[in-house]
């Protein structure tokens, strides 16, 4: 092997990761925020240095050959070392002005993040935020993002966590389901209504089954796992569904059901790298969102 490894760029290892973790072209753009052909070029690129096919192209996708298996171990310790790299540089800034990369689940970045960044723009423009809307686990410790919000508490070692409190549900239904179908007055006429429920979430059965009701996924006349999608199902009157109390109460279109039934409680948790917290514009926008959702959690 002739070429000199020495000046391998780490974008390419990067992209060779990202294409062995999810076997094809448009899952790795997906995970790293490039495009097919880029990706597609820089592997080229890497097995040309390298001399070596890295890959099996087939119809479904690309299994790695065997000096590809040998070589991922290294490229994730490559990784890790990049990213304790680009934190502990990241940690060292002492100005607000920069980026700031935010994730948080759909629903809360379509119904609730864009007023809270909104007020930000206007108190610090100088920091600029990168809004990632996802369901997923983004790593924080790879950098793919700064600042967490879940709803749950994450496990990640090396990061610092704040339960901020509970977001409080509620069944609701729009003004033209309740005009038509009636508004049920107990659970029991509840389960004679159509209610919009999850596909292969099990979540709101689970929900159901500890209030007592044999709740199965027959039950739902509508179902959808995008929770965003999820609400407007339910605002477009296709039955009774679940949402967060301030958002649901907040639509004049909407109206509460059985306001005064027990339900689960979403958790809700800050989120960041242990090394960043601190950092000025990381800690401004901490506590820029730790404000704005304290009113909506009890």
């Amino acid at each position: 092997m002739d070429s000199d490894l020495s000046q391998i760029d780490w974008s390419l290892i990067r992209s060779f990761l990202a294409i062995a973790e999810s076997g094809s072209l448009s899952g790795a753009a997906r995970s790293i925020g490039s495009t097919q052909p880029t990706l597609g070029r820089q592997l080229r690129a890497l097995e040309v240095q390298l001399e070596s096919e890295l890959f099996v192209r087939h119809a479904r996708g690309f299994t790695l050959t065997a000096v590809g298996q040998k070589l991922v171990p290294y490229a994730e310790q490559m990784r890790a070392a990049m990213s304790e790299f680009s934190i502990i540089a990241a940690g060292s800034h002492t100005t607000l002005q920069g980026d700031v990369r935010l994730t948080t689940s759909v629903f809360m970045a379509h119904h609730i993040m864009p007023g809270i960044l909104a007020k930000l723009r206007v108190t610090t423009p100088e920091i600029k935020v990168d809004l990632i809307a996802s369901d997923s686990s983004d790593n924080l410790l790879f950098r793919e993002a700064d600042i967490a919000i879940r709803m749950y508490q994450p496990q990640q070692l090396d990061v610092i966590t704040r339960h901020l409190g509970n977001i409080q549900l509620g069944l609701f239904a729009s003004r033209d389901y309740l005009a038509h179908a009636g508004c049920p007055k107990t659970p029991e006429e509840l389960i004679k209504h159509d209610i919009v429920g999850y596909d292969r979430n099990d979540q709101i059965i689970r929900a159901m089954r500890e209030q007592g009701w044999p709740a199965t996924r027959d039950w739902f006349s509508t179902r959808c796992d995008n929770q965003t999608t999820y609400w407007q199902l339910v605002r477009a009157g296709c039955g009774i569904g679940f949402c967060q109390r301030s958002v649901g109460l907040a639509d004049v279109n909407m109206v509460e059901v059985l306001p005064d039934l027990t339900l689960p409680h979403l958790p809700v948790w800050l989120t960041a790298h242990e090394t960043l917290r601190h950092q000025p514009r990381i800690s401004h926008v901490w506590d820029a969102i730790l404000s704005n959702l304290k009113p909506l959690v009890s």
